[in-house]
């Protein structure tokens, strides 16, 4: 009877999306086209080393009946065709732009993906070597990467299919805006943050020279002799920025790891990362965008600083919020912005992190108190995503290293946790099954589904509660999930 009612349910679901669609039409939403798989709620998992000769695959499974197979059993799976890059830990969900890209660790391609077709679209050259942060822009015009082995940031301009290598030791973060017009570098133990810049005909001739032609702010310009690109630094090591003028003083950040960005896309808040790693006071930095963009002819402004003497004709202070908790990711919704981050502290004679969640209001730049949530690996990567029911949820790395699990392993330590933003209040922490490495938000359906421990599990925004994952789990380790047919690109834990 289950069979039948499942059957039944899939072609009530065909029939409403035929509907939806209009007579001999192929979209179903937003004008988004009908895939091939005919399934209109997928989620993408990203297996690595599913069999022998595979290290790594991507399936889809249908979010709605949470099953792998089609509705009368047929066909068994449903993949994207073409992929072939080893060992995915992220997937870079777009579903406004009906596209993906998909990360392999091993090989360091950056594959993307059409959703629309389901099936690869290419992928990105010009990189140098693996990548420990690389994003591509909405447009997919650009990609930046950063290759911590290399010692290089890259910057590709797809349009024109030219990739440029800037030299910048230790650099192993990359943030870009969601508008595809500044990128920003981050340096592991630096108190530096640095931006790219395409040259113009003109200054490619006049930095030709060298290092001695090239602005005071410059410390790469690539190709030398002919340069496309400069990478600067924030901080001007004169006080000189990149356009010669005088500023007073530089910019100063303590440990910067990461950028997220306002809603209208004119103010970086740059994560402070702190005592997390292995610095002085965690933050959030407030800086202007407009004099970073690395698109030709629009930069306008001024960087602020941040240190006496700093008023001047040319500038002014920059906005510096404290953040108590720790501030290592962040997520932005309008005017409030959910801070993460690790917070350490003394615990049976060693030093031991706890997770925090710190709410922000950007109307008035204030701080709230930071409130216990998972602990993770400091100075890892997490991952945040809004859901339905005004949910929050927070998925972490190491989370049997911190302090819960020292000192209470049979209260709850898990590695995902459910926040609820109406009330400002923890809801839950899942019982520790591995490190969560993947959430995607299922929209409307009241649900997420996680990559946690290797394995796809599904929750219920509603309680908490878990949901039979038996006919989406998979063979191989599950690193990452995305839900391909959400509204928003904003449903994306990789940004």
């Amino acid at each position: 009877m289950k069979q039948k009612s499942l059957w039944i349910g899939a072609c009530a679901a065909l029939a409403a999306a035929a509907a939806l669609a209009g007579c001999g039409t192929t979209s179903y939403f937003d004008g988004r086209t009908l895939p091939p798989s005919g399934l209109v709620n997928r989620v993408m998992i990203a297996i690595q080393n599913p069999t022998v000769a595979n290290h790594g695959t991507l399936e889809i499974v249908d979010a709605y009946y949470d099953e792998r197979f089609g509705y009368t059993g047929a066909p068994s799976s449903f993949y994207v065709s073409g992929f072939g890059a080893t060992l995915p830990i992220s997937i870079q969900n777009l579903p406004e732009e009906q596209f993906g890209a998909i990360y392999g660790s091993s090989d360091g391609t950056l594959t993307k993906i059409s959703y629309a077709k389901e099936k690869t679209s290419g992928i990105v050259t010009g990189l140098n070597g693996l990548s420990s942060s690389i994003f591509i822009t909405r447009s997919q015009a650009y990609a930046f990467a950063a290759s911590q082995a290399s010692h290089v940031f890259t910057a590709v301009n797809q349009s024109l299919g030219f990739s440029t290598a800037l030299s910048l030791p230790g650099v192993y973060r990359v943030s870009v805006n969601p508008g595809g017009s500044v990128a920003l570098a981050f340096v592991q133990n630096s108190n530096y943050a640095y931006y790219p810049r395409q040259l113009t005909a003109a200054q490619t001739i006049s930095y030709s020279g060298g290092p001695s032609t090239w602005p005071k702010a410059a410390v790469d310009c690539e190709p030398q002799n002919a340069p496309a690109w400069c990478l600067f630094q924030m901080q001007s090591p004169d006080q000189i920025d990149a356009t010669g003028n005088y500023y007073g003083a530089p910019l100063i950040f303590d440990r910067p790891v990461k950028a997220v960005f306002s809603s209208d896309g004119s103010t970086a808040y740059i994560l402070n990362c702190g005592p997390e790693c292995g610095g002085s006071q965690a933050s959030i930095s407030l800086v202007p965008m407009a004099p970073t963009i690395f698109l030709l002819g629009q930069q306008s402004g001024l960087l602020p600083c941040n240190v006496a003497p700093c008023t001047n004709s040319h500038t002014a202070p920059m906005t510096n919020i404290p953040i108590p908790g720790g501030a290592s990711n962040a997520l932005v919704d309008s005017s409030t912005m959910y801070v993460v981050g690790q917070q350490p502290q003394q615990v049976q004679g060693q030093t031991l992190f706890a997770g925090n969640l710190t709410v922000v209001n950007l109307s008035n730049n204030t701080a709230g108190s930071p409130v216990a949530i998972s602990d993770g690996q400091p100075g890892a990567s997490s991952r945040m995503l809004e859901a339905d029911d005004n949910t929050l949820w927070i998925a972490m790395t190491g989370c049997t290293t911190g302090v819960r699990y020292a000192t209470d392993p049979t209260g709850g330590y898990g590695c995902l946790t459910m926040y609820n933003i109406s009330t400002n209040k923890v809801v839950l922490i899942e019982p520790y099954i591995g490190d969560a490495t993947g959430i995607a938000a299922v929209t409307g359906l009241h649900k997420i589904y996680t990559a946690e421990g290797g394995q796809v599990y599904i929750y219920s925004t509603t309680d908490g509660l878990a949901i039979d994952n038996q006919y989406v789990a998979v063979t191989g380790t599950a690193y990452d999930v995305a839900y391909m047919d959400a509204t928003s690109d904003s449903n994306n834990t990789v940004y």
